[in-house]
């Protein structure tokens, strides 16, 4: 008990930061997303997931710059990433529910696999943090999910039949939107395998170091 208190000590030392406050800022946005686009607000919903994409990109680049990288930031960042992607899958999960398109609603389950991706590395952080390891950095496959996953999910939001907010003006053909879909789905696939080398490493190195500690 007294590990798990000093681990959580350490965790928030140094936490009061503006990039943290921007990680917390994006959690935040997320009930006002789900309400606007729930309510058929799609140019504001859309409008917040923008807002929270540049928040994610500036309190990377704050932190870095004026050295304000802490314990808490490495998981409140990804923390606020991951409920932010699950937020937005199930969302059009529920709007594919309601297409006219047969293959529309079939094609919804894909949203699903998003939503599994990220409670499993939701998951396994929580794992490693009980066997008290810190849940690494994002590999670049991951980076590069993640930002794919956002680039189509907003290009969706925007122009996507039957509830895009600027469909009025332009709107993808189904089939395209199941091939963007399908992109980020590979690349959120590749992203997961690519974090399970890491993790298994860190776990058979905690293993070696408990017994190393018994041999002493």
């Amino acid at each position: 008990m007294s590990n798990l208190k000093t681990q959580m000590e350490d965790i928030f030392k140094g936490g009061l930061t503006i990039p943290n406050a921007l990680s917390a800022v994006r959690i935040l946005l997320i009930p006002l997303f789900v309400y606007l686009f729930y309510t058929g607000d799609v140019k504001g919903a859309l409008i917040v997931i923008i807002v929270s994409g540049i928040t994610d990109s500036l309190d990377g680049r704050i932190a870095r710059k004026y050295n304000q990288i802490t314990a808490l930031g490495k998981l409140l960042d990804p923390v606020a990433d991951k409920l932010t992607q699950i937020t937005i899958a199930i969302m059009l999960f529920i709007e594919f529910d309601k297409s006219d398109s047969g293959s529309v609603r079939s094609f919804r389950f894909v949203f699903l696999l998003f939503l599994a991706k990220e409670l499993l590395m939701m998951l396994g952080g929580v794992v490693l943090l009980a066997k008290n390891i810190r849940p690494g950095a994002a590999e670049v496959y991951g980076k590069v999910s993640t930002f794919t996953f956002y680039t189509v999910m907003l290009l969706i939001i925007a122009f996507g039949p039957d509830f895009g907010a600027f469909r009025e003006f332009f709107q993808f053909h189904e089939v395209t939107v199941m091939v963007l879909v399908l992109i980020s789905a590979v690349m959120t696939i590749i992203a997961f395998i690519s974090y399970i080398p890491g993790t298994i490493t860190e776990l058979k190195d905690k293993k070696t170091e408990k017994v190393n500690n018994k041999n002493i």
